[in-house]
């Protein structure tokens, strides 16, 4: 993509954080209809706050503005008590919420909410099974609890942990916690799971299913894009032994995503291509490709270019406005697909499709630096 393609994007995605900031209602945003650009919410932050927080991270380093920044504090501040959650989505929370204004700024603030959230994980580690289990309170899970894994409960938690440095306590159990989810959700061929229940006593699986995905054994879209970010953020800090399992992962996204770039929900969806796309997955998986570009050189050119082919057909086709006809707000990314088996927000603007489209036009203008994050 061309520099003045990316400002623009850049410049529509920093439109729709101001309207959102201008927007009355109280929690954070959640996913909004592109209609009307009116968010839902949720009170504590759900698992997605952190998502909302890291865009205003992300448009105080782009724009330099100290009104993102005083933003992006309040509302990470408004996360503090999730540290104690029940749930091992809030490496979701601490990393994006806060983690980010720790590596963009040094922010006091955020260094604080990264080691209370970083505690909170390490307090819920069971070292028998060698992983952090979901727990009793995690966010949208068909079965939560001591015995129960997913893959979502990866991004950031990597981030958060493994960033502690090898020897750190912190660090040993962040890579027991990845290398046990790729044991339990990663294919021999390279599809991701999404969830998996297991021996609390010894880690074993005992059954794996897609509690999300179009049946139980589908490889949900989401699901392995999740694993590709997660995987970023391990190599990045220091487990090269996990490249091999990123290539294999990510090489699948690459052979089975439809010639367009933009994944389907689910990639089993018997109605392909008469069914829902999902730009959320798309976009997390478009920033995993940047970052492993810079992680792993065998690969550079060919996730680079997959990374700005998708980047650029997002921007083109999904970021309104698509048309010089399109009357909507600027800067909302159209198409998520939250939860299909659901029937909710199937074709919404989800806020964690604006954060990781956003995080991937920056990495790629070089405003940051794709695989610190």
């Amino acid at each position: 993509m061309h520099k003045a393609d990316l400002d623009r994007a850049v410049a529509r995605i920093l439109q729709r954080i101001d309207t959102t900031l201008a927007q009355p209602g109280a929690g954070f945003p959640h996913y909004a209809d592109p209609a009307d650009g009116i968010w839902q919410r949720s009170p504590a932050g759900d698992w997605t706050g952190g998502f909302w927080c890291g865009l205003l991270w992300l448009a105080a380093l782009r724009t330099g503005e100290a009104r993102y920044r005083d933003s992006a504090r309040e509302w990470a501040a408004l996360l503090a008590p999730r540290a104690e959650s029940k749930s091992v989505f809030k490496g979701f929370l601490f990393w994006y919420g806060a983690g980010l204004g720790v590596e963009f700024f040094n922010d006091p603030l955020a260094q604080q909410l990264c080691e209370s959230g970083m505690r909170g994980l390490v307090d819920m580690y069971n070292p028998a099974a060698g992983l952090i289990p979901l727990g009793s309170e995690a966010e949208e899970a068909s079965d939560t609890g001591s015995n129960e894994a997913n893959i979502d409960a990866l991004p950031g938690t990597t981030a958060l942990l493994l960033g502690e440095g090898p020897g750190s306590d912190a660090y040993r159990i962040g890579l027991s916690h990845v290398k046990q989810h790729i044991a339990l959700c990663v294919r021999d061929n390279g599809s991701v799971c999404q969830s998996a229940s297991f021996d609390p006593q010894n880690g074993s699986l005992t059954r794996r299913y897609t509690h999300k995905g179009f049946h139980s054994d589908s490889t949900w879209a989401r699901a392995q894009a999740w694993c590709m970010v997660s995987l970023a953020q391990a190599i990045e800090r220091g487990a090269d032994e996990l490249a091999p399992v990123a290539m294999l992962v990510s090489d699948w996204w690459l052979a089975h995503v439809p010639v367009d770039h933009v994944a389907y929900w689910d990639f089993d969806d018997t109605a392909i291509p008469d069914t829902n796309r999902d730009t959320s997955a798309t976009a997390i998986a478009a920033a995993s490709l940047l970052k492993l570009s810079r992680l792993i050189p065998e690969r550079r050119s060919a996730y680079q270019q997959a990374a700005e082919a998708t980047v650029a057909t997002l921007t083109a086709q999904y970021l309104t406005p698509v048309t010089d006809a399109d009357t909507r707000q600027p800067g909302i990314l159209t198409q998520g697909c939250f939860n299909k088996r659901n029937g909710v927000a199937t074709e919404h603007e989800l806020i964690w499709g604006d954060y990781f489209l956003l995080e991937a036009l920056m990495g790629l203008s070089g405003d940051l630096a794709p695989e610190k994050i």
